[in-house]
């Protein structure tokens, strides 16, 4: 039995009453199912008099009245109802200035004349006002708007036009803005929808900042800090209003879920948080994908919920087996286990099943607009000619394009969405389009296949999700998600947005990254110079210093951060300093001949861990120390000079772990440049305490070279900070990127390192083995310098 609500009137009477008043029945529904709301809008239409209905527009004032009028100025409610029946007060801006005057009056007397005059009671502003007005504004802002061009804040405009013309109709001032916009700098550009190049702050600047920062005290961490994930609201919490989208033609629909749909899937998922991370398996998965998989999975975890393994594969013809193996298995590499993995494709029977009551429920048409005519017609704002054609046309249709009766690119169909609406998205966005292409998990069953914008909310709703998690890209379609679930009455999870990943020196989108691989500019989707986590892992990386760099950067939505490459390479050392043992090999080999030593070879301690116990015998390596010694060619001058360490004629210098040598002969080549070799002798009893101290690889055994390895050198991949903003990004590849050193020597305890071991080289950095290595020959990848800049500059 249905039970009564407040004020006296059943749930079904108050139903009915609410949508007489033109609310939209999503609306309604919701009201009802808040017994104050109920309550206030019941007694709202009462006091206006129109039990028996009104005008939708009147309705939507007297909700916005039910909901927002000030609790101090109820006594004026009644007078105020009055001028909103009699269309006295008729536009939102009206209705807001005079909530505003009513708050201020609180329970004195009205002064009419005062009030009418701030309510724009009774004045007409007609569209040659407007015009006038707007001219103006153009006038006075016109070389701004010139610089600027299609990036002008049109708000600020807007703001100007309301100082001026406060009652006039927004619509008809968003028309003559547009217009005038378009009047002024014509067609849209290539350069106006790209991305404005930041420009660098000033050096002063920085400083100043970073004193300002040095005088603040230290503060507690946020509770945000200490956990990212606490700004997710719990499931139970999802029946408050997602987003309001704004139609041109239609009251707004503010977005949330009925009481009876929450509590289905409350029911379904028992109250867990359900997440998904969604790629789409088009190529490698890079850095960017590390911080959704810490989002989507580690919000999960620390609720104890579940998060999908989703597959977004709508699109067969980019699709490759390669790319969904590399996926799963590159997530399990980060640490994630996959409550499910499912694929969009999975559901291609339920959302073409759901296509189909769309287009019975008037919301989607098939169209037969070619792709240019469909972006042609959506710049201008203009409906399709096929927008209003008969249901039952579009179902035959719709039939026709799922058996393959009509040819590739000859139809599609499209959602009937608002197409005089601000939001570029919400242009009849396509929900299908013919492809007669295999599909690499669905097969050959289906020729038409599910757009990104049409499957991805509904699929969300099927597998009930809880928190829809991406990144701040994709919020201006956040109304058209929404504006699907409601259409077809679907449970509506809570979406969020968050700022992209980016880093500085190097490119992550997809679409260059492609490039840089079939090119070859790179080596393959693996390169230790890519961005890509497979990249990043072959080069040495850690998961566990990916997901510490994910996590002290947070889940913000700042959308305008360019996070240093110097800030990953941080953590990369931080970790490394902890688990990579020491070891030595010498790049550039220059040899040096102890003339005092007999041909015998000692054999050494030498230290894995900087702080190893004597007494730990697991802490030391052997190396043999000979009478023919290979220091870096760099760790030798002719000439010394006070702020040097390294040899030169005359000096000593200690060779870590051995003994002082003291340089007593050089060999100079025929070109009296080249250093062949540098003869010394050793301080056996090391009466002398050079300060400066180099690491050194020896000969074996008399006469045979020391091991010989491969050495890659990785640099940042792109010269500028910023590449992809540039027109010509390839022309700003870092020729010095990957540089190889083919005969480095290494200690003789390196021919047994496997494949991913990783070492310090000491005075060098950190190197891991590639898996170009072989038994004849090791490859070992620098993972980072042991330079860090980062960590100088504060964390």
């Amino acid at each position: 039995m249905m039970r009564k609500e407040e004020g006296g009137i059943g749930g079904e009477k108050a139903l009915d009453l609410f949508l007489k008043i033109g609310l939209d029945e999503r609306t309604a529904k919701n009201t009802v199912s808040n017994s104050k709301v109920t309550a206030n809008l019941t007694a709202v239409i009462q006091e206006a008099a129109v039990t028996d209905g009104c005008d939708r527009a009147v309705g939507n004032h007297l909700y916005t009245v039910a909901t927002k009028f000030p609790s101090n100025a109820l006594v004026h409610r009644p007078t105020l109802l009055k001028y909103i029946v009699s269309s006295k007060i008729k536009s939102p801006a009206q209705l807001e200035a005079a909530l505003s005057f009513l708050a201020a009056t609180a329970f004195d007397s009205m002064k009419v004349d005062a009030f009418e005059a701030a309510c724009g009671v009774g004045v007409e502003t007609s569209t040659e006002d407007i015009e006038v007005v707007v001219d103006e504004i153009f006038e006075e802002k016109k070389s701004v708007i010139l610089e600027q061009r299609y990036r002008t804040n049109v708000g600020e405009l807007f703001g100007h036009v309301r100082k001026k013309q406060p009652w006039a109709d927004p619509k008809i001032v968003k028309q003559i803005v547009d217009a005038k916009l378009y009047g002024l700098l014509g067609e849209r550009t290539v350069a106006d929808d790209e991305k404005p190049i930041k420009k660098k702050k000033d050096k002063s600047v920085k400083a100043e900042e970073k004193t300002i920062l040095l005088e603040t005290p230290l503060q507690k961490p946020s509770e945000e800090e200490i956990n990212p994930y606490s700004i997710f609201p719990s499931p139970e919490e999802n029946f408050k209003v997602h987003t309001e989208i704004y139609f041109s033609d239609r009251p707004v629909l503010r977005a949330c879920n009925s009481k009876e749909l929450l509590e289905k899937h409350l029911k379904v998922t028992g109250g867990k948080v359900f997440t998904r991370f969604p790629p789409e398996p088009n190529g490698y998965l890079h850095i960017g994908h590390a911080k959704a998989m810490f989002v989507d999975f580690g919000l999960a975890k620390e609720r104890g919920g579940c998060c999908y393994l989703r597959y977004d594969d709508t699109n067969p013809e980019a699709e490759k087996k390669e790319y969904i193996d590399h996926i799963e298995e590159i997530v399990g590499w980060m640490g994630w286990k996959p409550f499910k993995i499912t694929y969009t494709s999975d559901y291609f029977q339920e959302l073409y099943e759901l296509a189909v009551e769309l287009i019975r429920r008037g919301h989607a048409y098939v169209d037969h607009q070619t792709p240019d005519e469909i972006k042609d017609y959506r710049e201008k704002k203009m409906n399709s000619p096929w927008r209003d054609r008969p249901v039952k046309e579009s179902l035959k249709l719709f039939d026709d394009m799922k058996r393959g009766m009509i040819e590739e690119g000859k139809a599609t169909l499209r959602m009937k969405q608002d197409m005089q609406s601000d939001n570029f998205n919400m242009y009849d966005l396509i929900a299908y389009r013919i492809k007669f292409i295999p599909h690499p998990h669905a097969g050959d069953k289906w020729c038409i296949y599910p757009s990104y914008d049409y499957a991805h909310c509904i699929v969300d709703s099927i597998e009930n999700i809880t928190h829809s998690l991406c990144t701040l890209e994709f919020e201006t379609r956040r109304a058209s998600y929404y504006w699907l679930l409601d259409a077809l009455s679907l449970y509506q999870p809570y979406v969020w947005e968050y700022s992209r990943l980016n880093i500085t020196n190097t490119v992550m989108s997809k679409r260059k990254l492609n490039r840089l691989v079939t090119e070859k500019w790179v080596d393959g989707w693996d390169d230790p110079r890519l961005m890509t986590l497979a990249g990043l892992r072959r080069r040495g990386v850690t998961a566990t210093s990916i997901n510490a760099f994910v996590r002290g950067i947070g889940i913000t939505r700042s959308d305008c951060s360019m996070i240093q490459l110097d800030r990953l390479e941080y953590h990369v050392r931080e970790e490394l300093n902890k688990t990579a043992p020491r070891t030595m090999v010498v790049l550039n080999p220059l040899k040096v001949v102890l003339t005092n030593m007999e041909d015998s070879v000692i054999n050494l301690d030498a230290k894995k861990w900087p702080d190893a116990p004597e007494d730990d015998v697991s802490s030391f390596y052997k190396i043999p120390f000979s009478s023919v010694v290979y220091i870096e060619h760099s760790d030798f001058r002719m000439k010394d000079s006070k702020d040097y360490y390294g040899l030169a004629p005359g000096k000593s210098v200690l060779l870590r772990y051995a003994f002082p040598i003291k340089c007593t002969e050089v060999i100079i080549g025929d070109d009296n440049t080249t250093i062949l070799e540098v003869h010394a002798e050793y301080d056996l009893a090391k009466k002398s305490k050079p300060k400066g101290v180099l690491h050194w690889v020896s000969e074996s055994s008399p006469g045979v070279d020391p091991l010989k390895v491969e050495v890659r050198l990785f640099d940042k991949l792109f010269s500028s900070e910023n590449p992809a903003e540039l027109e010509k990004w390839l022309g700003d590849l870092n020729p010095q990127s990957k540089v190889v050193i083919s005969d480095a020597y290494a200690v003789p305890t390196l021919k047994d390192a496997a494949i991913g071991d990783r070492f310090q080289f000491e005075r060098l950095g950190y190197f891991a083995v590639d898996k170009d290595s072989s038994p004849e020959k090791l490859v070992f990848n620098r993972v980072v310098t042991l330079r860090d800049s980062y960590g100088k500059m504060g964390k």
